[in-house]
């Protein structure tokens, strides 16, 4: 028997969960559980900073795309081609091509075995805002937004040293907007 690989599948957008869903039921109702081992819509946990207080939320990774664990051959094929919601497998033509293994680690999915992404926060503050400290060396000392780094997840801020504006790195967890 050949190996179960990742494969991407295009979706309408809004579809994912009940392409999940109706793929699952297809491939349990032809007994093929041994071929389409998972299917996943890759979710994130967003943290979003408003007021002061976090709130996460669930959101799709990749909206319009679900993920499949699945022995590539004519039966998985055309049970996943053919369910209600897809439009095709991701790949140049009408081939199938699997992920490699750094892509799915590169995507930042967990998969079973592996380790789970850092939650991504959204900062709803923006540049000349004030923040107020709430942790570390410069606990309860307000300053001004300079810049935002989504990527590295923090803020650079002024603030007052020995008498002059110093810039300092501070990431979105450890601030509160004034």
């Amino acid at each position: 028997m050949d190996e179960a690989k990742w494969y991407v599948v295009h979706t309408y957008s809004g579809y994912e969960n009940k392409v999940k869903a109706n793929i699952e039921k297809t491939v349990e109702n032809r007994n093929l559980q041994d071929q389409v081992l998972e299917v996943i819509v890759p979710l994130e946990t967003v943290v979003e900073i408003k007021n002061g207080s976090k709130k996460s939320a669930m959101k799709k990774m990749f909206p319009g795309y679900v993920l499949i664990n699945m022995v590539m051959n004519d039966d998985s094929w055309y049970v996943v081609r053919n369910t209600r919601g897809v439009t095709g497998f991701v790949g140049p033509g009408s081939k199938p091509v699997p992920l490699t293994p750094a892509e799915i680690k590169s995507l930042g999915i967990t998969l079973p075995g592996a380790e789970a992404p850092k939650p991504t926060i959204q900062f709803a503050g923006k540049v000349g805002d004030q923040v107020m400290i709430l942790s570390g060396a410069w606990e309860n000392t307000v300053g001004e937004i300079k810049s935002i780094n989504e990527g590295k997840q923090c803020l650079t801020i002024n603030v007052e040293m020995f008498g002059r504006e110093t810039p300092v790195e501070i990431d979105f967890t450890d601030v509160k907007l004034m």
